[in-house]
């Protein structure tokens, strides 16, 4: 059985390709508020290490995902093939 690819969201944390829904940026004040409440709510993995977020992840699921990377760098690794990228 082939293993499913996963996107490499930073610092050696990974996300099943076919789970993501949305690459957004966090830089909207909705985005904040948002993120905000989810983590209220217990729905948000924080893949940041403690780093400035520059990426929200939406999911299939309610788990929401933020990531000290880009979006647009996110979106390229999806596009390239580049899913286990190096760290940025």
């Amino acid at each position: 059985m082939a293993t499913p690819p996963v996107l490499n969201v930073g610092f050696y944390n990974y996300v099943l390709t076919d789970k993501i829904v949305a690459l957004v940026s966090s830089e909207s004040a909705p985005m904040r508020r948002l993120v905000q409440n989810l983590r209220k709510t217990g729905h948000l993995i924080d893949a940041t290490q403690g780093r400035r977020t520059k990426a929200v992840i939406f999911t299939t699921g309610e788990a929401v995902i933020l990531s000290a990377i880009s979006q647009e760098t996110l979106a390229k690794r999806l596009s390239t093939g580049e899913l286990v990228g190096d760290e940025e």
